[in-house]
């Protein structure tokens, strides 16, 4: 693999260690999205922010903070990861607008509108009727674009992203799904809706999670590969990247906790079922992040030009991040 690739993971919630860092850093990788929280409200926020800055102190050798995209490239420069944070719910800005200029200031570049279900900003692609954006969501979507905070809508349903998208003045991303027409999971995302990411100069991050794939753990690398060719074709590789989903080392009981969180009695299988309850088997050619090699290959292998490969495995999310995340000027008032 070319010395010159800049890799960047646009998506995990791994069971975070010095193992999983080490194993960053052998393969290659120079920057990951890293979920905070799914359902924890902004207390418990506050505490995984605090658990960060401890991993921060205790593996400062092989990982540091990204509060601006120029960290991406201080990061790769000293031989470390660069961390990027981001929510998979709103739950961490409760029903307070205030918290969305408190937590970006904390470090949080992301945060997802919904998680599956509705929520006070939007609603999930698992409910059976989509309402859309609401007025609070209309409010928070204005307040995120203010002071940089990048919308994320990969659990989202059809209707509300594409209204977030019309209503957002800034890119929007999906930072881990795949074309509904290769694969219709829930999760997966329409045509009409990646060709409106593309409009709005957003960013499509595709998902190597087994549910999300053609034939489950069983997909082959080519046919994943050929997958982002096909959408490159539809929308343009500049707005392509990867957000592999990647859950590693994580119990059962997180799992759980994605799916249910405290909202359900009932057991929720999400994209699983009572008979595949559990984590699915992992690909062949993505076991971990050493495995990030292989993605190089067979994008290349899949026709992709140097320059392109180079745009999809970590140069698109920069420019992405350096596109969203920086705060618009308040205007100066007159005295």
């Amino acid at each position: 693999m070319s010395q010159d690739m800049l890799i960047v993971d646009g998506l995990q919630y791994s069971n975070w260690s010095r193992e999983i860092f080490q194993q960053m850093r052998e393969g290659g990788v120079d920057a990951v999205h890293a979920t905070l929280v799914y359902h924890e409200t902004t207390r418990d926020t506050l505490s995984r922010l605090g658990e960060w800055n401890r991993r921060f102190e205790a593996h400062s050798d092989l990982i540091m903070p990204v509060r601006e995209p120029a960290d991406i490239h201080r990061a790769r420069r000293q031989g470390r990861v660069g961390v990027f944070l981001g929510a998979q719910n709103c739950s961490p800005i409760e029903d307070d607008i205030d918290m969305v200029e408190v937590m970006r200031d904390l470090g949080l570049l992301i945060m997802q509108l919904t998680y599956n279900n509705q929520s006070l900003l939007a609603c999930g692609c698992y409910e059976s009727e989509d309402s859309g954006i609401t007025r609070f969501g209309r409010q928070v979507i204005r307040e995120m674009n203010r002071v940089g905070m990048v919308i994320d809508m990969s659990h989202s349903a059809e209707r509300s992203t594409l209204e977030a998208i019309e209503l957002s003045e800034r890119p929007v991303i999906i930072s881990h799904a795949n074309p509904a027409a290769w694969q219709p999971a829930k999760r997966n995302k329409s045509d009409k809706v990646l060709h409106a990411i593309a409009e709005s100069d957003g960013l499509l991050g595709f998902s190597a999670y087994p549910f999300h794939l053609k034939n489950g753990p069983d997909c082959t690398l080519a046919e994943y590969c050929e997958m982002i060719a096909r959408t490159a074709d539809k929308i343009g590789v500049e707005h392509l990247g990867i957000g592999t989903d990647l859950c590693q080392n994580q119990p059962t009981s997180v799992l759980e906790w994605m799916r249910n969180g405290r909202w359900s009695k009932d057991m929720d299988y999400g994209e699983g079922s009572a008979a595949n309850a559990g984590w699915p088997d992992p690909l062949s050619w993505l076991r971990d992040s050493r495995d990030f090699p292989n993605l190089v290959a067979g994008l290349r292998e899949a026709g992709f030009a140097e320059h392109e490969v180079a745009g999809i495995m970590g140069q698109n999310w920069v420019a992405l991040l350096e596109r969203t995340t920086a705060p618009q000027c308040a205007v100066a008032s007159v005295a």
